[in-house]
């Protein structure tokens, strides 16, 4: 025996002799706490003994006949495996009719001279001792009658003849087994293989069935050329009568296999180590099944339990031991035997009476981590006598122990979660209890987000040599790694450069047809994962048609067929034929017809006169293929025209003439050669001959001569040299014109409004417009104005009427003025002489606006207007009205007040206006009609008429970044002056400004403040209000009237100045209150400029 090992080493390698151990061996293990037994062992000698020597006589056989070559191998240990080869150690061919028994003999259900060979060979190879062995060849002769006949002599002393006559067809019989019916015996879980083989002519085929039921399909399988049935792990359901039936045209034949099975020992409830506490109470179970029923025999540490102590509180009951009340010191080792005739099973089971307090056998703080939704299974695996309850804890769940939903709890401790979900999360505390103590361990359990794929792949169709992306964006529990991975047709992708993976793609550049199948992305965690497929097809255009071939062939139509090309993964929708006409049009092609994708022949319709070739291009969801080769040629024969030329239309291009256009036929369209033209005309109306002309390789006919603008019927007929076209119909077509010599009568103006005149005229006679009459056009044109009797001449313009009209509308006209007008007729060669003029005057409308308005001479409480009258009076002024209203700070609107003031006035004081008030004036001028549009101005009245100033407001400059980028900094450049000055004042020294304060009494340098304003021109613009978030114009200016007209010097301080627009920009002021000085500003910011000044 190996040393600290029950393995015991046999060594025959010497000089020792392997029979002298065959026998059987049996192994027992012993300690203290008692005895165990292995199952016997049988060892045996392999053995592999030659074959007998024997001689073999020829077999001569008739043909048709059956034979059977025996084996008989040497029986081996374990048996040998049998198979027939020849000579040269090839394998015969076996089939329905030759096939080799389970027992390895040769069977021939019929023989045919093919068979006669003298190397038919038996082989028996044993595996264990790894030889193989060889029966002496056996010599088979086939013949038929007539060569028995022959060699009748020759064989009578040396071979075995089978057969006795003519061998004719026969009905089928069984070589094996024999008779009608045969038995078998099986064990359960072994293989059981039934043969049934038949001789007969033809050869017969064999079936299988069984009687009492189905054969097991899971577990049936035919081998032998279904000669033989297989059937796997037996049950005792397989139990029953089988049926093989041999059957050729003549007839058939059963055979019934009775099998029986058995069944060595098999365990029910093989007996388990029992550990027991003292006076705890137990049993073991031995409970075994077979057929025939097993007996069942216990053992006590090797030897029969009869032998053994007695002891009152072990009891045995048949198959089963139990214990009462045990004792320390009473552990010991039960063998179990289940035996029949067809074998034995043999158990240990040791019963260990143990006194041991809880011991955990689960590592502590042991991490599980799962996916939501999924199962968690907390181990808690302990060791103690008595057995330890278990009891399980959830921290942050107060001390109660956990039980119930959604826990189920296992006999071995094992705590299960079955939908774990977030909350699930945290520590838990399993404890094993029992009288001797306890024990507790702890674990964690983390419940991870599970890995989703949040958009599957789409499926892509793609064309080759383009870029494709499949995109797989995923989600994953944060705390794991994921892994992505592409699979494609569920292997590894291709190792090439153009399959990038990215996090959450993969894009495939310049995709090949090789490229196409099921790409599939698989993220995967240390817990979970997620795939989607999704399939890629590679397309591109198809391949050209090839073959194509022209048959029923006939003079107008061919019929071509045509081999499609590969359509590369998209379906060919449709096929286009086009010809190549090498007569007329050598190296062009043109579209001749299309046929549906499905189809692969076009009756095609032809044209005389052509010499053609074919070919055909397909057409799939990408595009066209290249075109196929072209078909032979195919010549039509020449035939008259069947068509004449179209657009035929007659224009005359002088008023003696008639010029007769038309389209040419193509040469496919000609059908013949000579190619010709005749031109057909002749007055409408007039009953006179056709005159012709017959012209070729022209598009255009003239005829001289021709009343002017008269109607005529002319076609054209095409001829070749083989006749002419159909007869043509006659279109109407005119002589050239000429201009119209009549001017239409008795004009009428009618003034409907200022701006609108109603004309009127007689039409000329149809005779004198000597053409096509295409309208009338009136000219008209302004001779002045009525409020001005000096002439003035506008540009005269035209408004035409299309068609026979009798009266038009003349819109747009100036109010207030004197018109001329006149009409004439036109035809498409020209106009016709002008119609008498007539004058007409518009009424009086609205006037324009003023010229101006501005303000002047301001003063403490009166602000004085002049204007200038309309450019545009339309009209007698009847006066003009003037509103106003105060503005505060806030930009909000007083009460509005009016004032009317005559039409010869220029200018107007309002009197009575309250001091340092913002005003906004509404100026417009009225005529009988109405008022004209409205024009504002704004102005402020002043404390001291010495100190009024007036600038243009400039509203919006106020608002602009730069501008207030600007003022900023001016506002820091006057405090650092202030501070320089204020610095120099302390110490006594002499500057500008001192100098200014010993020149005027108390001066003050005045603030810029909001409430400053100034007076500004007038601006038609009416978004110039000073409301609450109002805007000026971009440029941040106002415009300048055309007046002269400047502003006065007030205040004392020094010369006024004015910016280049005309507005002031700053003066001293002689007062000393803070709240009525005044300076120069736009609407809502200083001006710089003016700001310096002022400081200055």
């Amino acid at each position: 025996m190996k040393p600290h090992s029950g393995t015991l080493v046999i060594d025959i390698s010497g000089s020792g002799k392997a029979e002298a151990y065959e026998g059987v061996y049996q192994c027992t293990a012993h300690n203290e706490h008692g005895t165990a037994v292995s199952n016997n062992i049988v060892v045996r000698q392999s053995r592999s003994p030659l074959w007998s020597k024997e001689s073999n006589p020829p077999f001569v056989v008739q043909e048709g006949a059956s034979l059977v070559l025996k084996c008989r191998p040497p029986a081996g240990l374990p048996p040998p495996v049998i198979f027939w080869m020849d000579n040269n150690f090839q394998r015969l061919s076996l089939s329905r009719r030759v096939s080799q028994g389970l027992n390895g003999d040769l069977y021939f259900s019929n023989v045919e001279v093919s068979d006669s060979r003298s190397d038919y060979i038996c082989y028996a190879r044993f595996p264990r001792t790894q030889t193989i062995q060889q029966k002496q060849p056996i010599t088979v002769r086939v013949v038929n009658m007539d060569a028995i006949n022959e060699t009748w002599p020759g064989f009578l002393n040396e071979t075995d003849f089978f057969g006795d006559g003519q061998t004719e067809e026969r009905r089928p019989s069984f070589q094996v087994p024999s008779g009608p019916s045969s038995s078998m015996m099986v064990l359960r879980g072994q293989l059981l293989e039934m043969e049934c083989i038949a001789e007969g002519l033809p050869t017969p085929e064999i079936t299988w069935s069984k009687v009492s039921g189905e054969l097991p399909s899971n577990r049936a399988t035919y081998l032998n050329f279904h000669k033989t049935l297989r059937i796997a792990a037996v049950t005792e359901a397989d139990s029953g009568q089988y049926r093989c039936t041999a059957k050729n045209t003549l007839g058939s034949i059963h055979h019934v296999i009775t099998v029986t099975v058995k069944a060595a020992p098999y365990w029910i409830e093989a007996p388990q180590n029992l550990v027991l506490a003292p006076r705890e109470k137990g049993q073991l179970i031995c409970r075994a099944s077979g057929n025939p029923k097993p007996s069942v025999s216990w053992f006590m540490d090797g030897l029969p339990i009869h032998n053994a102590p007695e002891d009152s509180r072990r009891k045995v009951e048949g198959d089963t031991i139990m214990f009462e009340d045990v004792v320390s010191g009473s552990s010991a080792v039960y063998q179990c035997n289940a035996s029949n005739e067809h074998g034995y099973l043999l158990a240990n089971a040791f019963v260990n009476v143990l006194s041991e307090p809880p011991r955990m056998l689960t590592p502590p703080n042991k991490v599980y981590q799962v996916i939501m939704n999924q199962r968690a299974a907390l181990e808690c695996y302990s060791f103690g006598s008595p057995i330890p309850k278990i009891t399980w804890f959830k921290e942050n769940h107060t001390n109660a122990a956990l039980e119930g939903d959604p826990y189920i709890f296992y006999d071995n401790g094992t705590l299960v979660i079955p939908v774990a979900q977030a909350t699930n999360s945290g520590k838990y505390t399993c404890v094993a209890l029992n009288m001797l103590g306890k024990s507790d361990n702890h674990v964690h359990l983390e419940v991870k987000e599970p890995t989703r794929i949040l958009k599957q792949p789409e499926y892509k169709v793609v064309q080759r040599n383009r870029d494709v992306v499949f995109e797989c964006p995923v989600k994953h529990d944060p705390s794991l790694i994921p892994t992505m991975i592409w699979l494609k047709d569920n292997g590894e992708l291709p190792d090439d450069e153009r399959f990038v993976v990215d996090s959450d793609s993969l894009t495939i550049t310049e995709v090949t047809e090789s490229d196409a199948g099921t790409y599939t992305c698989i993220m995967n965690t240390t817990l979970d994962q997620d795939s989607a497929s999704a399939d890629l097809r590679v397309v591109e255009q198809p391949d050209p048609p090839s073959d194509l071939e022209l048959t029923d062939q006939k003079p107008r139509s061919v019929q071509l067929t045509w081999i499609p090309g590969d359509d590369h993964n998209s379906p060919i929708k449709r096929f286009l034929i086009q010809y190549e006409d090498s007569l007329h049009d050598h190296g062009s092609w043109h579209n001749l017809t299309e046929v549906p994708g499905t189809r692969t022949t076009a009756h095609l319709k032809l044209s005389p006169f052509v010499h053609y070739k074919f070919r055909v291009m397909a057409l799939n969801d990408v595009g066209y293929s290249l075109p196929s080769p072209s078909s032979r040629h195919y010549k039509t024969r020449a035939a008259a025209p069947d068509e004449n030329p179209t657009g035929v239309e007659g224009l005359g291009t002088q008023p003696d003439n008639l010029v007769i256009h038309w389209k040419p036929l193509t040469g496919l369209q000609s059908n013949g050669p000579g190619l010709q033209y005749v031109v057909y005309w002749r007055q409408k109306y007039v009953d006179e001959d056709w005159h012709s002309v017959k012209v070729a390789n022209v598009s255009k006919f003239t005829v001289q001569g021709t009343p002017t603008f008269t109607p005529y019927e002319v076609k054209v007929q095409a001829v070749n040299e083989h006749g002419s076209g159909p007869e043509p119909p006659p279109v109407t077509a005119y002589s050239g014109e000429d201009l119209p010599k009549a001017a239409p009568h008795n004009v009428q103006v009618q003034v409907i409004n200022s701006t609108l005149a109603h004309v009127h005229w007689e039409p000329v006679s149809l005779s004198s417009v000597r053409g096509h009459l295409k309208g009338y056009k009136v000219y008209y044109s302004r001779k002045g104005s009525l409020h001005n009797h000096s002439p003035h001449h506008s540009e005269q313009q035209v408004l035409t009427f299309s068609g026979n009209r009798t009266h038009g509308k003349l819109p747009g006209l100036h109010p207030f003025s004197r018109y001329a007008l006149n009409v004439r007729v036109y035809n498409g060669r020209g106009e016709g002489p002008a119609s008498s003029d007539e004058d007409f005057a518009t009424q009086e409308g609205v006037p324009g606006h003023p010229a101006f308005l501005r303000v002047v001479n301001p003063s403490l409480d009166s602000l004085t207007l002049e204007w200038g009258p309309p450019h545009d009076r339309n009209g007698r002024l009847t006066g003009y009205t003037l509103k106003y209203q105060p503005v505060n700070n806030s930009n909000e609107l007083g009460p509005l007040k009016e004032v009317t003031v005559a039409a010869n006035e220029t200018s107007f004081t309002l009197p009575n206006l309250k001091y340092s008030t913002r005003y906004k004036f509404y100026f417009n001028a009225k005529t009988q009609k109405g008022p004209g549009p409205t024009i504002t101005q704004e102005a402020v009245t002043v404390i001291d008429e010495g100190k009024f100033t007036m600038a243009s407001r400039q509203v919006d400059i106020a608002t602009q970044g730069w501008f207030i980028g600007l003022m900023c900094a001016i506002a820091l450049l006057i405090l650092v002056l202030l501070i320089v000055c204020f610095i120099k004042r302390n110490k006594g020294g002499k500057y500008p400004v001192k100098e200014k304060e010993d020149a005027h009494a108390d001066p003050e340098i005045q603030p810029m403040k909001d409430e400053d304003c100034t007076f500004g021109e007038y601006s038609d613009n009416e978004d110039h209000k000073p409301l609450k978030g109002s805007r000026t114009p971009s440029n941040g200016t106002v415009k300048r009237d055309d007046s002269d007209d400047s502003l006065v010097d007030y205040g004392d301080g020094g010369d006024g100045q004015f910016n280049e627009d005309g507005s002031f920009i700053g003066q001293y002021s002689g007062r000393k209150e803070r709240d009525t000085a005044e300076c120069i500003e736009s609407s809502e910011a200083p001006s710089p400029v003016n700001a310096m000044n002022s400081f200055v």
